[in-house]
């Protein structure tokens, strides 16, 4: 019967470390030459090493709240006067900044305006009134902006395919990203930063104003010609620039265009962005874009009430392409084309399908971690694990003799399913996660220590080894079980309360703890009663 307990007990310490192995095995060289069947079924992921271990990028970027606030009032202004103009009220509707202004003022407007938008505080009455957000409304819109602004940057980090991306809010609007084993931070950073406010506004070329503007001008000179035209523009008309390429040359021109303030179309009703190749155009890439139900309806209308103009498709106030529209175009699909590169290509339709940021981001924050320094944290962090190990080892051998080599059995048992448990978590290692590996083989070999001493007492008193070994467990458990939930208690309020690194540590440590439990409980006591029961011992080696 106590054989068959021991022969059970090693069963399960065999399928734990096969398990182990199994996880842990993408992190190794053999994973490249398993079959195709077992890469293709089986866990593939391992452990990923953190920022400090492989080199990357560390950001902290400012959501412009106050920004936001800015955006959802004149969102506001132009229902507004969509409301008055239904109701076919006499008023004029201006947005400046956090502020509405409809004059003339009227019981009437202010009806019309107050039932529909309850948020609105007015701040100033008389001949006009002035609308503003209330605080409350405007601190919802601040807070909702820093959480859409996450989504939407992991989004998009997500479809760069950075692995173990670290994304989290710090304060209340400023956002930390660490992107470990980024090869070309510059290209991410402008992926994450970018607003993508994708508008397709009106080309206004009928405006006399249109017939005086150059052709195309030099990068650089854009500011210059927007204050030689400041005062010719139309009110409901803005100067944006088009960006050109040429291809042989590399030549680059920028191209004044008159369009629309206002947008006939925006980019939160686009379902899909995607990368094609124009064949008719020596296989230059573009982005096909196809919009939604509602946004495939607007579109159909604004080309059908606009054929023979040209419509400019805007992302963040660049034009990208201003195609003339030739006939109606159903089914919500078309396509932005320029001087794009793949690479260029596959960003803008990243930054499309994930969405618009709700508000401009600022970056606050550039560190860049060298993948030397990573190696030196790689190599100094496998010195020490391997010198306090060995130290550890040597010293149980040293002052337990054979029970020292099973301690140390237990240890190598310990490491073995730790990193396999963490490989099963796809957990990603850091420099604090290898002190929490190396502060878990200390206690490890502290739950020896522990129950040797027991043993020892047991052993003097006059017991059998059996007796004593049983006795020593026994008498050991709770002061074992105590210490270790004392710290797993310790490991959850860091892993709670603390950021990344410390994050990191309280895993390992945690992960090593419970592990610990197994390995001295369990393995330990097997290997002893199966020395014990295969022959009459009568003294032990501690």
């Amino acid at each position: 019967m106590m054989k068959k307990k021991i022969l059970w007990r090693f069963i399960l310490i065999g399928s734990a470390v096969a398990l182990a192995a199994v996880f842990f095995l993408p992190n190794t060289p053999l994973f490249k030459n398993m079959p195709d069947w077992w890469q293709k079924n089986m866990p593939d992921k391992g452990i990923s090493l953190g920022l400090d271990l492989q080199g990357g990028i560390h950001l902290v970027f400012e959501v412009e709240g106050e920004r936001a606030v800015e955006i959802t009032t004149e969102r506001i202004a132009q229902s507004i006067r969509d409301i008055i103009s239904k109701k076919k009220i006499n008023a004029e509707v201006a947005s400046k900044g956090l502020f509405i202004t409809v004059s003339p003022s009227s019981m009437e407007t202010r009806k019309a305006i107050e039932d529909n938008y309850p948020v609105l505080t007015p701040v100033e009455t008389g001949t006009n009134i002035v609308y503003k957000i209330s605080d409350k409304e405007a601190n919802r819109i601040k807070n909702n902006a820093a959480d859409q602004a996450i989504e939407t940057i992991r989004n998009r980090i997500d479809q760069f395919g950075v692995a173990e991306p670290t994304i989290q809010r710090q304060g209340t609007n400023e956002i930390v990203i660490q992107l470990p084993g980024i090869k070309d931070p510059k290209r991410a950073i402008e992926i994450i930063g970018k607003t993508a406010q994708l508008e397709f506004k009106l080309v206004d070329d009928a405006s006399p104003v249109a017939a005086e503007i150059p052709a195309s001008i030099e990068p650089g000179e854009e500011e210059n010609l927007l204050k030689k035209f400041a005062e010719k523009l139309p009110a409901d008309d803005e100067l944006l620039f088009e960006k050109r390429v040429n291809r042989e040359t590399g030549a680059v021109r920028k191209i004044p265009i008159l369009v629309k303030k206002q947008a006939a179309l925006t980019g939160d009703l686009l379902k899909e962005a995607r990368v094609n190749i124009d064949s008719s155009r020596a296989g230059y890439p573009y982005v096909s874009i196809s919009f939604n139900a509602a946004g495939a309806k607007l579109f159909d209308e604004v080309t059908a009430a606009n054929v023979k103009k040209r419509l400019a498709i805007v992302l963040d106030n660049t034009i990208y392409s201003a195609p003339e529209i030739k006939e109606r175009i159903g089914g919500g699909n078309a396509q932005i084309s320029g001087s794009f590169s793949m690479d260029e290509a596959k960003d803008l339709s990243i930054v499309l399908k994930a969405g618009a940021l709700p508000a401009p981001v600022k970056m606050l924050q550039n560190i860049t971690v060298g993948p030397s320094l990573g190696t030196d944290s790689i190599e100094a962090g496998k010195m020490a694990g391997i010198l306090g190990t060995l130290l550890v080892v040597l010293f149980m051998i040293v002052y337990y003799k054979l029970s020292g080599v099973i301690a140390d059995f237990a240890l190598v048992l310990n490491i073995i399913l730790l990193l396999g448990a963490m490989a099963s978590l796809n957990a990603t290692l850091t420099m604090p996660g290898i002190a929490g590996i190396i502060l878990a083989i200390g206690m490890a070999v502290d739950s020896n220590v522990l129950m040797f001493e027991r043993m020892r007492d047991e052993l003097r008193s006059g017991k059998t080894p059996r007796a004593a070994v049983d006795s020593g467990y026994k008498k050991a458990f709770w002061t074992i079980f105590d210490s270790h939930v004392t710290t797993l208690i310790t490991a959850a309020v860091l892993f709670q309360l603390g950021t990344g690194p410390i994050k990191g540590f309280a895993v390992t440590l945690s992960l090593g703890v419970a592990i610990n439990l197994f390995t001295a409980l369990v393995g330990t006591k097997t290997v002893f009663d199966l020395i014990l029961s295969r022959r009459d011992i009568r003294e032990l080696s501690i």
